[in-house]
């Protein structure tokens, strides 16, 4: 007779949802780490959206953010704070790590651009981005926040975070491969590994 077939114990839902209120942003997000791309997004950023909404289809996450900031300054704080934000939700969804892949990698082109992102669920924040952009705003979203928004992320996921632009001439093209390719590697990092579940992927044993 053939063995039965091993039985893996059920994973809890990755499912977490965090608020993050400031006299400049408040600020809810909510996340599905085993979804299927679903968002429902609404920061007042159009382009910013249509960025967050490339993480949650490429990263297979379901996502929900709505954020009111003070855009008659500038897009700054609420950019910067939906990274921190959504940086604490998905933190708490991944929990204590345990059975995940931990690393992540994507490379993704749109026409002439091209970008790599590498993550790394280390435990200790840190971000390297390079990206020249050829314009300084999309739309209304100001390309400089793309580096504030990846270190909002980067410093309360507490991961490690590596983000180039490797080609590109159309700033959107430029953004739209990093979001992308961040989505892809967060994906790729966040996936439990089904050799290795109830396993802290380190040998110091913790992260």
């Amino acid at each position: 007779m053939n063995a039965p077939a091993p039985v893996l114990a059920p994973v809890s839902a990755r499912i977490a949802e965090v608020s993050r209120n400031t006299k400049e942003t408040q600020i809810r997000v909510r996340v599905n780490l085993d979804g299927s791309g679903e968002a429902k997004l609404n920061t007042g950023i159009g382009f910013f959206d249509h960025m967050l909404d490339q993480i949650a289809r490429h990263g297979l996450i379901d996502l929900e953010i709505e954020a009111k900031g003070d855009l008659h300054i500038d897009g700054h704080h609420t950019v910067e704070d939906v990274g921190i934000t959504l940086g604490m939700a998905v933190a708490q969804a991944v929990g204590d790590k345990k059975g995940l892949t931990r690393y992540g990698h994507a490379y993704v082109p749109l026409d002439e651009a091209l970008s790599r992102v590498v993550i790394d669920f280390s435990g200790r924040p840190g971000l390297e981005m390079d990206c020249k952009f050829t314009s300084g705003s999309i739309g209304a979203f100001d390309t400089q926040l793309t580096y504030e928004f990846f270190q909002g992320f980067v410093n309360h996921a507490l991961v490690s975070l590596h983000v180039d632009n490797l080609k590109g001439h159309n700033a959107h093209h430029q953004a739209e491969t990093m979001f992308k390719a961040f989505g892809r590697a967060l994906r790729m990092a966040m996936t439990l590994d089904p050799r290795s579940l109830g396993v802290i992927p380190s040998t110091k044993g913790s992260l």
